[in-house]
């Protein structure tokens, strides 16, 4: 990283939640694609890819994770409140890497077993998207914890606020 921001560039706030809004399209929708593939390793259907609408949000939410990286790296990303505790520190940094590799390696997972019908590929996405579920889950308590019991900025600057 090249410095230490105060705060989030607009294009990393936007890039942020429109990647929630698509991972939160992934979860409400991924019934589509489960049923599908469970009749493909059933052989009531044939196993072929077919277009998913969850197919198409993976590859954009690849992307859009691929330029959050390079925003990440070019710009750098406000530090953590000096009074963060070292172990509250590096398990935020843990997540935030964890969150990353998640969100580039699940659209190969998912595209490796849809495409190659490879099923220990399909395993591993769903292991990847229930860790990826409880990842969401503490990020967000974090963040309210921060907010309200803390008093820090962590979550005004993600929203675009001081």
């Amino acid at each position: 990283m090249t410095k230490t921001p105060e705060k989030f560039s607009k294009a990393q706030i936007y890039l942020h939640w429109i990647v929630v809004a698509l991972v939160a399209f992934q979860y409400l929708l991924s019934d589509g694609i489960s049923s599908l593939w469970e009749k493909r390793m059933d052989n009531l259907i044939p196993n072929e890819p077919s277009f998913n609408p969850h197919v198409l949000v993976g590859v954009i939410i690849l992307l859009l994770a691929l330029w959050r990286l390079f925003l990440r790296f070019k710009h750098g990303v406000p530090a953590l409140p000096a009074s963060e505790n070292k172990i509250a520190s590096l398990v935020a940094k843990a997540t935030h890497i964890l969150f990353y590799v998640l969100l580039i390696g699940m659209p190969f997972s998912g595209a490796g077993a849809w495409f190659l019908g490879i099923e220990q590929l399909a395993d591993l996405h769903a292991l990847a998207s229930n860790i990826f579920l409880a990842l969401i889950i503490i990020h967000i308590l974090a963040a309210l914890l921060h907010h309200f019991v803390l008093k820090t900025n962590v979550l005004r600057r993600i929203v675009g606020m001081k």
